[in-house]
């Protein structure tokens, strides 16, 4: 079970923006502590137990505790490869779709932290996507990483334009795309055996 939580997380559970958890930790409504040397702030889970209580949220979200990913791409061997190495960690729960359509509809269902985005798709593009997801004020937590074999640097740009948090051209190491959404997640990165 898990014991501190980032206010990513705090925020996610009690289903609040991040900034609400951080004013709150900041006015001392929220106990917690700041990780030594940097700006991150973490909250013990009975202080975060606390904290719903007396602000009549339930607790019953503290419990499942997992992050979400979406994998998003048209190459199924990829999205197989992906899927399979996301669930491995008990951390995460992973679902994939092969297309901006589908990718559209599943993100508003299934709600995920980070969604793994390919930029070329059959349907619409991977920028499309992004803007549909940052012109939601609900989704305003999803982290987008986007991947691609195009490599053009204006292209990237024009990707974090439209609200892609980060960038990985195609092939990539799987490993490293995994630090990646723990780093986003602000979470630890899994050990590479």
């Amino acid at each position: 079970m898990k014991t501190v939580f980032t206010t990513g997380e705090a925020a996610k559970i009690c289903k609040v923006s991040q900034q609400t958890i951080i004013r709150c930790f900041d006015s001392g409504q929220l106990k917690g502590f700041r990780v030594p040397g940097s700006k991150f702030r973490r909250i013990p889970r009975e202080q975060l137990c606390a904290f719903m209580r007396e602000n009549g949220i339930p607790t019953d979200a503290l419990d499942s505790g997992k992050r979400k990913i979406l994998v998003v791409d048209d190459d199924q061997d990829l999205v197989d490869l992906l899927v399979d190495h996301f669930k491995r960690d008990a951390r995460f729960e992973v679902r994939s779709v092969n297309n901006g359509f589908g990718a559209g509809m599943l993100i508003k269902e299934f709600g995920p932290d980070v969604v793994i985005l390919d930029v070329m798709l059959p349907d619409i593009n991977g920028m499309e996507v992004c803007q549909l997801v940052r012109s939601d004020k609900t989704m305003d937590n999803v982290r987008i990483i986007c991947i691609s074999g195009m490599v053009e640097a204006e292209k990237i740009q024009q990707l974090r334009d439209a609200g892609a948090n980060d960038f990985m051209k195609k092939p990539f190491d799987v490993d490293i795309l995994s630090h990646r959404v723990c780093e986003l997640l602000e979470i630890e990165p899994v050990p590479t055996p």
